[in-house]
This record gives C-alpha cells, sequence and structure tokens, in this order.
C-alpha cells in the first residue's frame, strides 16, 4: 500500500504580482462558441536569466473595447524572488484580439526562445531579438493567411530532424462571424436549457504543418505530408511526442465532438493519421469524446509514454495506456479516472507532485454555459481543480480534496502550464482563468529529491525539442521528452523535471537527440538544475542511433537525414 503523501497547493499569483485580467466574451450568456474556449499560457526564459517568465493569451469580446482600451497578451518577468514585472510593452508584444494558444521553440537556433500565439484570425511570430524585445515577422516568415481562420493549439516541433523547428498549428471550426453577427444563432438546447451552438453543425477544420526552410522563414508542407487529408475534425489540443520509439516524433490532437487524430510520423517526410487504428481516436465504448488538453507520460514506468486527455462535461477524462506496439487502450476506469462526468476539463498533463518518482495527474476544470448557474442541473459554471496521486499500480487515489485551497478553488480555468517558476525542484502550476486573473499553484506539502534537467542541442535543435531521455537511480528507470506545446493550447517548461525519491543522486542519463546522437551523462548529483549540452556526454561520437529504441550504436557519424 502507497502511503499518500501531503499536498498543499496554494494560489500565490495576487502576491506574486500576476494580477491582469483575462478577457474572453460575455459572463452572463454567450451567443457564439468563440466565446467558450478562453486562452492558453505559455512558461518560458524570455531573456535567458534561468528563471522561468510567463506568458498569458489574451481574447476579447463581441462588442469590442474601445481604442485603446483593448485587452491584449501579457509578458511577466520573473523577478527571481517570488515576484513578477508585467513587461508586455517593453517587450512589444502588445496585441488585441481573439488569441488562442500559444507555444515555444528557438526557430533559428540563435539561442533565443521564440513565439508563436495563434488566434480566431491572424497567427503571430515573435522573433526574441535578444535584448527583452520581440520582432512581429509573421509576414516575412511566410505565416500569413489569405482566409480567415480559427487556430487553437500549436506544436513546434523537427518532424524531419534536420536540426531546425518546424511548426504545427490546429484549427478548430470554420467560422466567419462577419457574415454569421446579428442572425439567430438558433439556439441549441442542452439538458432542456438554450445554448449557443457548436462545435457539432459547424463546418469542421483540417491543421497544418510548416517546414522551416533555415532562413527565417517556414514553407506549408501540409499537403505534402499527409497533414491535410483526409481527416478532418474539431481540434484543440495538440501533443507531439515519439509514441512509438521509432525515433521519430509523432502529433496527436484532441478533438471536440469528433474523433481525436494521431499522425504517424513514416521517416520520410510524411504523415499517415492512424487514431483509428492505434485506439486513440474514440474511448474504450467507440464513442467520440470532447477533447480539450493533452499531456504525455510514462506514468507506468514501461518505457513508453501515454496519454491523459481532458473532456467535456458527461464524460470522464481519458487515459489511453501505451502497449509500444502502435496501439493504446482506454484505461480510464481501471486506473480510477472515471468517478466524475460533470466537469467540463481543460488544462491537463502528469506531474510528480512530491518527487517519488512516478508521474500524478492534474487537471483544471470550468463549464462553457454561464446558464448553468441559474438552473437546478447540479452543475456549476466556476469548477475546482483536480489532482490525481500516482498509486504505482496502474491506478491513482484522488487528492481532490486533500491537496489545499489552491486545487480546491472554483474558477472557470482553460490553459494551463507546468513549470519550475523558482528553481526549487517542485512544479507550480499556472492558469489562465477565463474574465478573470491567472492562477499561480504553488505545492507547500512534503518533497523528495529531484533533478531538472536543460537540454542544449547542437546538430540537434537548439531545445533539444524531441530529444528522449532516460533516467536511472538503482534498479529504476523514467523517461521523459522534451516538448513544445501540449495541456490546453498552452506551454509547460522546456526543462525536464524528474523526481528521484530517496536518491541523493542519479546514476546515468541518456539522451537520444533528434540528430541521431545517443549519450550519457554519469553520476550527477541530485537537487539541482543541470544543463547537459549536446556532444558533451560519454561516447558522444560513437553513436547514430536512428531511433530511441533497444539497438546497439554502431561507429558511424550521426546521421540527421530522414528515413528512405
Amino acid at each position: 500500500m502507497v502511503a499518500l503523501p501531503t499536498v498543499s497547493y496554494r494560489d500565490v499569483a495576487s502576491a506574486s504580482g500576476l494580477t491582469s485580467l483575462q478577457v474572453s466574451g460575455s459572463e452572463e450568456s454567450r451567443e457564439y462558441i468563440l466565446e467558450s474556449t478562453g486562452s492558453g499560457i505559455g512558461l518560458f526564459d524570455y531573456n535567458n536569466d534561468g528563471f522561468l517568465d510567463i506568458f498569458l493569451v489574451n481574447a476579447t469580446t463581441l462588442k469590442g473595447f474601445p481604442k485603446g482600451q483593448e485587452p491584449t497578451n501579457h509578458l511577466f518577468q520573473n523577478n527571481q524572488n517570488g515576484t513578477f514585472k508585467d513587461v508586455t510593452r517593453q517587450a512589444k508584444l502588445e496585441r488585441s484580439g481573439w488569441g488562442q494558444g500559444v507555444c515555444v521553440g528557438d526557430f533559428d537556433n540563435d539561442g533565443n526562445d521564440d513565439l508563436f500565439v495563434t488566434y480566431y484570425g491572424q497567427n503571430s511570430l515573435y522573433h526574441n531579438r535578444g535584448n527583452g524585445t520581440f520582432d512581429d515577422i509573421t509576414s516575412q516568415a511566410g505565416l500569413t493567411q489569405e482566409t480567415l481562420r480559427w487556430h487553437t493549439g500549436c506544436s513546434f516541433l523537427d518532424f524531419d530532424r534536420d536540426g531546425y523547428l518546424d511548426l504545427f498549428v490546429v484549427d478548430y471550426v470554420n467560422l466567419d462571424l462577419a457574415k454569421t453577427m446579428g442572425k439567430s444563432n438558433g439556439n441549441c438546447i442542452w439538458k432542456g436549457i438554450p445554448v449557443f451552438c457548436g462545435p457539432q453543425g459547424l463546418p469542421m477544420a483540417s491543421n497544418s504543418l510548416y517546414r522551416n526552410s533555415r532562413n527565417g522563414t517556414f514553407t506549408d508542407v501540409t499537403a505534402k505530408a499527409g497533414i491535410g487529408r483526409p481527416a478532418q475534425g474539431y481540434g484543440l489540443g495538440s501533443l507531439v511526442s515519439d509514441f512509438d520509439n521509432d525515433g521519430w516524433p509523432d502529433i496527436y490532437v484532441a478533438c471536440d465532438s469528433s474523433a481525436n487524430l494521431y499522425y504517424h510520423n513514416t521517416g520520410s517526410g510524411t504523415f499517415t493519421e492512424t487514431a483509428l487504428m492505434a485506439g486513440t481516436a474514440f474511448n474504450r465504448d467507440g464513442k467520440e469524446q470532447g477533447g480539450m488538453g493533452i499531456g504525455a507520460g510514462d506514468y507506468n514506468r514501461d518505457g513508453f509514454l501515454d496519454i491523459i486527455k481532458t473532456n467535456f462535461d458527461g464524460d470522464t477524462p481519458t487515459l489511453y495506456r501505451n502497449f509500444g506496439d502502435g496501439t493504446f487502450f482506454d484505461v480510464t476506469l481501471a486506473a480510477g479516472l472515471g468517478q466524475f462526468i460533470h466537469y467540463v476539463g481543460w488544462g491537463t498533463g502528469f506531474i510528480d507532485v512530491d518527487n517519488d518518482g512516478w508521474k500524478d495527474i492534474f487537471m483544471v476544470n470550468g463549464h462553457v454555459y454561464p446558464e448553468v448557474d441559474r438552473n437546478k442541473l447540479n452543475r456549476s459554471y466556476r469548477q475546482n481543480r483536480q489532482l490525481y496521486y500516482n498509486l504505482r499500480n496502474g491506478a491513482f487515489a484522488d487528492l481532490t480534496q486533500e491537496s489545499g485551497p489552491g486545487i480546491a478553488d472554483r474558477r472557470n480555468g482553460r490553459g494551463a502550464a507546468v513549470g519550475d517558476l523558482d528553481n526549487d525542484g517542485s512544479l507550480e502550476i499556472a492558469i489562465n482563468n477565463m474574465n478573470d486573473t491567472p492562477s499561480l499553484l504553488k505545492n507547500f506539502g512534503a518533497k523528495e529529491n529531484w533533478v531538472l534537467l536543460k537540454l542544449i542541442g547542437k546538430e540537434s535543435n537548439r531545445n533539444g525539442v524531441g530529444a528522449r531521455v532516460s533516467l536511472f537511480t538503482g534498479n529504476q528507470k523514467q523517461i521523459d521528452e522534451v516538448r513544445s506545446g501540449g495541456s490546453y493550447i498552452s506551454h509547460n517548461d522546456f526543462r525536464l523535471h524528474f523526481g528521484v525519491a530517496q536518491f541523493k543522486a542519479v546514476d546515468r542519463i541518456e539522451i537520444g537527440w533528434p540528430s541521431g546522437r545517443q549519450e550519457r551523462f554519469l553520476n550527477l548529483p541530485a537537487n539541482q538544475l543541470i544543463q547537459l549540452e549536446e556532444g558533451k556526454g560519454v561516447n558522444a561520437e560513437k553513436s547514430s542511433l536512428q531511433s530511441h529504441g533497444n539497438q546497439s550504436p554502431d561507429t558511424q557519424p550521426p546521421d540527421k537525414k530522414p528515413k528512405n
């Protein structure tokens, strides 16, 4: 029997100076689905001072605002003392509109993390100049669009492993408000009450893939790579990981009221949509779900990354166990995650709350219909968060009621991101709440030993996105990957956090870099941030593995060319 830990999350956002207001549609009743989706949040070190900063995406309302009073996105600089400073204007990141999601990636490998923000409308690519400011280079980068589109999740990835980050963008619904405004919404009915319509009944959208041309521009390879055909869906969350351990990043999309999408990377510059065959299109009953947020982690420590997904009211979240043979199975009920169906789940992910070396699960919730508070439906518009503790036997214990006021607090949460904001070895959860100030949840409970790993690619992309890390302590092994985007249209800390329980040192760390290089780092003390640079490990020049599997290294130099 696993002893349950002492977990105590408190919301320290206000005391930290995180007081900006996120605006998104009406709080009384909503006429269009665009008012319901909220916005994401990103954690990244924009000024390279070793501490994570916070980027909050903002939206607007249908009525709009007087000129000069529009809500904008916000960048908060970490003051390294538990507080943050709003530097949005200085950083040249002020923009208003229907902001949706965010992802981060150093697309030009200059050592400064760049920012991509999705919109209902034109997306923005912000190039980090390295001096505290950003330039909007969307047009010159070739990322403008001719038609109105509703973009949601996004991820930087090196799908062809050429050492430069490409870009994947999710679209939700084909909706043109200019043609719809002023017309009857047709009031759909949900549990007997009139509500806005959608997404069902509205046109589905297609996702996009842009290849990095290595000269500051991107090329649309959606059709060429097989992303645009034939699958469509109501896409929200974007998740990129090597799910079958073949060394090539795959793409998973959480879809709302339609089949989820799983693009398997063939290694030849193309993808094949295989969600139905992989078992990730539907739940175990073969039904579509209202997928929102999404996260990857090896919760059972079998060496393969599993998937957690949040869903709409009337359904449970979904935990897909990865069987390692290209297939997954919905183990939600067996894992103890099927107790509640009245939440609308958004941000989610795997998080080790006590550093015992086993991944736990958090979920952020909030309803889309303000009307539920005025009707006796045994539901609330503002909802508490949830925390599930890993019992190390394939099941989880619901610790929501015992995890402190930060988890119990009722908000209308949307985007959520995880990262170690004060570098103390414990992960914080940052949340973008709709029409409210943000939350920053810090765990004041008991925790064991840890390491925080920052990877720096040389032949690989600078962020090390796609690198597979295996960490060994005694006879125990953990894995994770560096990834961009995730949760609900948000971006987590690039640095990988591992709890190592009672161990005071890590025996070895093995990294499979996207370049194909495999190397080891040995005998590393715990309880510190460790920077691991490609080419600086043991046997770095002798390995040329083309996958992250259990092959033997040879003596050829790393090969970055795709498989034929």
